[in-house]
């Protein structure tokens, strides 16, 4: 038998490829390397049967499934196609899931070059009728039917068991064996044929046959090979504790261990056979997989076989139950890292951090999480990261390390996925030169738990070279309830496994929790349990801002742009643009008014189509503020940015530095009251009123304010508050005074 298991293999490549738009190619290729696999003996009949079956029951058209399946195993047989293709992944620092296959290496106790074999021997005294009593009441209850066969038929000198007797209960076989002579066991079970033995089904059945479909419970499994000799095999189960109810003697090559495992269905039963067997075959015992079945037949102890007997070696032996051993090998095998002492060449030379992926934010081989509520664009973030890593550019003001991104989609459907990566390419203006350093893992309506998705994720990407993995969203594969903290902690160990086996940083995104967000820490606000904030290497949290008036101002700014960008459009524009005034040129009116004088009514069509765009883009616009909460480096001040669609822009100009975030509390004074605005100082206020109004022509905007006055932007807001003064897309304007009767210059009756 090879070092894997072919069968296990081939059963987990047609559950993996059988999926629509891939049928056909499974059933080709897994065919073909079953066929090979039975050519070269590595699969008996049974088990290509079994294959095929399955096979067939995952088609859609069985009939055309059943055609394709033989065809391909035919020509496998005449070309085997190499099966190392179907190897497993090289990945032990994990759970075993039931549609994988374990690495050899894992789960391995037993060195069979140092293994002190148990000593076997014979009963002195041979009560036939006390072995079969002693196995029936261990096994089973006394009103359950067993199944058993005495009277084999014979062919080209091999014995083969009948469907046999299996309208019988224990208790009243039990009846006839109290005599304690040949007679009573022959009227218990039949006259055994002394040549061949005589065989026993390990599981209840229900009195009307003895298929799979008539066991009653799916209690023990039975491990049964040839290939070392009886004590050794002995040896073996005592070693790996097996939960044996009963190992009995075949009187022949092998040692039939019945093992429980106590399945609840046929399903749960076939993956705990199969991880048993696999178990056994990484620790030098290759089991015999014909015995899969629940119900396959053992030998029958107080019979003799061509002059052996077959008889009971040991009772009740390893764990006392299936849960109980599972849990043990596991935590034999749990691959966890001995304790290491600090050392002097620590000291001395220190070993080197992880490169930075993100600069100041995150290094290779770590963990983000990006927090935010919805339409932050986190998704649109994410791209937008992918991008920057891949064409090695900036992302959020930090240069990235340029590196293979793989950007698993969960939401998307594949087309509109692609747009999103066109559109961001188009509107960040980066030529897409490295594009190809992008892959995608369309997953929309094949998503499943992160813990059932990680291993097939690993398969696939492990030796792909990536530096970065994206997840989006991670509600889709979420694992266990959001607000416990131990199934959390569980659920982010995934992201661990992912980044260690890949040998990348790892990037997801969570969700804000309901309500107002203003007035908690950044680490407080994603939902459910604070495991999200404290397990990821660096955290991104998003706040939206109240940027009504900032939006004004950068309003006035892209109109401003756009419109100057149209100037420049006509021969004539760099001329014209040096006979506007800078003031002129920084307020959307003023300098469209300018250009009215400077060319006339008929040529500003385009410049006003120009600025209209412009106001109509602002209009989607939202601010936001990122705070980030980082393990590997010192902690960075609050980043504002703007959400334009579809991507995201740094407040170079500083536009958002007192803009509150949404829902904020306003200051509480030490009794609970609210604290009312302050009046600003008199002389400041003054001084403002007088310089403003000693310019009446002059057009005063928000900004020129602030820098000429050397306040920030709340304070310019307050004076013009407690003046009765209005502010209109981030212009200043005094209201004229309203005239009197006496000189409103109208005639008199």
């Amino acid at each position: 038998m090879n070092e894997y298991s072919d069968y296990g293999m081939v059963e987990a490549k047609l559950h993996e490829g059988m999926y629509d738009g891939n049928m056909h190619a499974c059933l080709r290729d897994v065919g073909r390397i079953a066929g090979g696999c039975f050519a070269a003996g590595r699969l008996t009949q049974d088990e290509l049967d079994s294959l095929k079956d399955l096979a067939v029951s995952l088609c859609r058209n069985k009939s055309q499934g059943e055609r394709k399946w033989n065809e391909a195993v035919a020509f496998g047989q005449r070309q085997p196609l190499p099966h190392t293709s179907l190897a497993p992944s090289s990945s032990n620092s994990h759970a075993i899931g039931w549609d994988e296959v374990i690495n050899p290496d894992e789960y391995r106790i037993v060195d069979t070059n140092w293994l002190e074999t148990e000593v076997v021997r014979e009963p002195d005294k041979w009560n036939p009728c006390a072995q079969l009593r002693e196995y029936l009441t261990t096994l089973f209850e006394p009103d359950e039917h067993v199944a058993y066969c005495t009277d084999p038929f014979e062919r080209d000198g091999h014995f083969i068991p009948t469907q046999g007797t299996y309208h019988k209960t224990v208790s009243e076989i039990l009846q006839s064996l109290k005599k304690n002579t040949k007679t009573g066991f022959e009227e218990a079970v039949g006259t055994p044929n002394e040549k061949c033995g005589a065989w026993i089904v390990i599981n209840p059945v229900d009195g009307k046959g003895r298929k799979d479909e008539n066991v009653t419970d799916f209690r023990y499994a039975l491990i049964e090979s040839d290939t070392k000799p009886v004590d050794e095999q002995v040896a073996i189960y005592k070693k790996l504790e097996l939960p044996c109810v009963c190992i009995v003697h075949s009187g022949g090559k092998s040692a039939h261990a019945i093992v429980r495992v106590n399945a609840p269905t046929i399903d749960e039963y076939r993956k705990r056979v199969n991880f048993l067997y696999e178990v056994c075959a990484n620790n030098g015992l290759p089991v015999d997989k014909q015995n899969r079945n629940p119900s396959r037949y053992s030998r029958m102890p107080g019979v003799m076989r061509d002059g052996k007997k077959q008889f009971i070696i040991e009772r009740n032996c390893g764990k006392a139950s299936w849960d109980e051993w599972e849990d043990w090998i596991k935590d034999l095998n749990d691959d966890l890292p001995e304790f290491e002492s600090l050392t002097e060449e620590d000291l001395r030379n220190p070993p080197p951090l992880a490169s930075e992926l993100i600069s100041g934010i995150l290094r290779v081989n770590h963990k983000l999480c990006i927090v935010g509520p919805s339409k932050a664009g986190k998704s649109f973030l994410l791209i937008e990261l992918a991008i920057a890593v891949a064409e090695g550019g900036v992302w959020l003001g930090r240069q990235c390390r340029q590196g293979r991104v793989l950007y698993i989609n969960l939401e998307l459907d594949k087309n509109s996925c692609t747009r999103r990566f066109v559109d961001v390419y188009s509107a960040l203006g980066i030529k897409p030169t490295h594009y190809s350093f992008i892959d995608r893992w369309n997953l929309r309506g094949r998503t499943m738990p992160l813990d059932k998705l990680t291993p097939k994720l690993i398969r696939r990407a492990a030796k792909r070279g990536y530096e970065l993995v994206i997840i989006d969203p991670i509600y889709k594969v979420l694992t266990g309830d959001e607000n416990s903290a131990s199934e959390m902690a569980a659920f982010c160990n995934l992201f661990d496994r992912i980044s260690k086996d890949c040998g990348c940083a790892v990037v997801y995104c969570h969700h804000h929790s309901k309500g107002s967000q203003g007035d908690k820490r950044s680490m407080d606000r994603a939902s459910g349990s604070g495991v999200f904030a404290r397990d990821p290497d660096a955290m991104i949290d998003l706040l939206p801002l109240d940027a009504e008036s900032a939006r004004a101002v950068l309003q006035q700014r892209m109109e401003c742009d756009a419109m100057t960008d149209a100037i420049l459009a006509n021969p004539d524009g760099q001329s014209a643009l040096g006979m506007i005034s800078q003031d002129d040129k920084i307020v959307p009116n003023r300098l469209e008014g300018v250009l009215l004088e400077l060319w006339g009514e008929a040529r500003l069509d385009g410049i006003r189509k120009a600025r209209e765009a412009a106001a109509k883009e602002c209009e989607s616009i939202t601010g936001w503020r990122a705070s980030f909460t980082l393990r590997e480096f010192a902690t960075p001040k609050p980043q504002n940015f703007w959400f334009a669609y579809p991507r995201h822009l740094t407040d170079d100009e500083n536009y958002l530095a007192d803009a509150t975030p949404e829902g904020e509390a306003a200051p509480r004074s030490r009794g609970g009251a609210r604290k009312k605005d302050k009046a600003p100082k008199q002389d400041k206020l003054t001084a403002f009123k007088q310089i403003v109004e000693c310019n009446p022509t002059q057009v005063w905007t928000v900004r020129k304010a602030i820098e000429q006055f050397n306040v920030s932007e709340r304070t310019i807001f307050r004076y013009c508050k407690t003046l009765g003064w209005s502010i209109s897309k981030g212009v200043i304007t005094i209201p004229t005074p309203k005239p009197t009767e006496a000189d409103d210059d109208m005639p008199e009756f």
